[in-house]
């Protein structure tokens, strides 16, 4: 679990530093902004790691049991989650104007959806981290907002749409042989 936990640390405290007042301090502090960028990647790719690493190490340890009658919520919730992933990752589209923060938010519904499902310690640690990460920094990001350099397109809703469906499929199918959690509804 120490893995985990500092991977956690490692992977989200970078992507906190606006919120907590840090990174203009880290960008002056350093040679230059490049070095600034550098440092950044290798800690939440070293993070990512260990994330990765801690959670398949971590000791199984049941806090609560899900509702099993309830899974569909995991995936009704991952559905918007994919698509609003893809939409963080287009140039701008009415679907990002209208959410803001799509990415963001998308990540706070992939969290939301296996924290529901997943009641083991590691879980909980692992997805409760990520949802409260996507909430604090989606209203961070939600008051300070600028509007995009370029007018929003239908054509990155639609692509936002059929890549996030096409990304949920796929991940439906192959979660028992990606994550080693095969999926089903029945």
């Amino acid at each position: 679990m120490p893995l985990l936990i500092i991977g956690l640390l490692l992977f989200l405290i970078p992507h906190l530093l606006r919120e907590l007042g840090l990174r203009d301090r880290l960008i002056d502090a350093l040679p230059s902004e490049a070095a600034y960028k550098g440092a950044y990647s290798l800690a939440t790719l070293l993070g990512l790691g260990l994330i990765i690493l801690g959670k398949g190490q971590a000791a199984f340890s049941m806090v609560w049991q899900p509702l099993f009658e309830w899974r569909l919520l995991s995936h009704v919730l991952m559905l918007p989650a994919f698509i609003l992933l893809a939409a963080g990752n287009m140039p701008p589209s009415y679907l990002a104007a209208t959410v803001r923060n799509p990415m963001v938010l998308g990540v706070a519904l992939w969290g939301s959806a296996h924290l529901w499902a997943n009641g083991d310690l590691a879980s909980i640690l692992l997805f409760g981290s990520f949802t409260a990460w996507g909430v604090v920094k989606f209203a961070s990001l939600a008051r300070n907002h600028e509007p995009p350099a370029k007018s929003p397109g239908i054509i990155w809703d639609i692509i936002a749409v059929v890549v996030g469906l096409i990304l949920y499929w796929l991940i439906t199918i192959f979660h028992g042989q990606l994550f080693g959690v095969g999926l089903s509804l029945a």
